[in-house]
């Protein structure tokens, strides 16, 4: 599979670091390439449909003409979703913190879209991913915010970090996909891509 994925020019169009560590994880050479993107979406979808929606409007914000024949586009979207209500990224520190608040002593879901895109192909999937967080205290919450700073974080949280090791009690489904990349089911789409 690596093999055949060679002929292809692979563009992350993603900032996160944390994507780009698990690309890289699973074998795959890219260069990242981003474009911005209005990520607003219709009212109408279900919030199991927002993050492949996002993921395919940043697949589709390269234009057919700057998609060569060998390159291949990777996009990708995660949100958090407690109850019916979904969590982006924190506006400041003090959203961060509600964030933490709703998510604490609760299970949640974290919902990654993944766009993989050529000249003439698209395929869009998703990965869901249920945590569950241990109450947390809000001299923990604010000891976290303070020190990760997790403005760039769906949920306000990475689970790579010290609030994971000490809050969440389980997770369903793929780490990876929390992360922010199912890595797992990319690599299974990509081999029969």
């Amino acid at each position: 599979m690596l093999d055949k994925l060679n002929n292809y020019n692979i563009i992350l169009a993603s900032k996160s670091p944390r994507r780009q560590e698990l690309l890289k994880g699973i074998g795959l050479n890219f260069n990242v390439l981003t474009k911005d993107v209005d990520e607003s979406y219709p009212s109408r979808l279900s919030v199991y449909e927002v993050a492949p929606y996002l993921s395919l409007k940043k697949a589709k914000a390269f234009e057919d003409a700057e998609l060569p024949d060998n390159y291949m586009i990777i996009t990708a979207d995660t949100i958090v979703v407690v109850g019916d209500e979904i969590l982006g990224k924190p506006k400041d520190k003090e959203n961060a913190c509600e964030m933490l608040l709703k998510l604490s002593g609760k299970k949640h879901s974290v919902i990654t879209g993944v766009t993989i895109r050529t000249k003439d192909r698209t395929k869009t999937f998703s990965a869901v991913s249920n945590v569950v967080f241990e109450k947390l205290d809000s001299e923990e919450i604010n000891y976290y915010v303070d020190n990760f700073k997790p403005f760039d974080k769906a949920g306000s949280y990475g689970i790579q970090e010290w609030i994971g090791y000490i809050g969440v009690s389980a997770v369903e489904g793929s780490y990876f996909n929390v992360m922010g990349l199912p890595t797992q089911k990319l690599y299974t789409v990509l081999k029969t891509f």
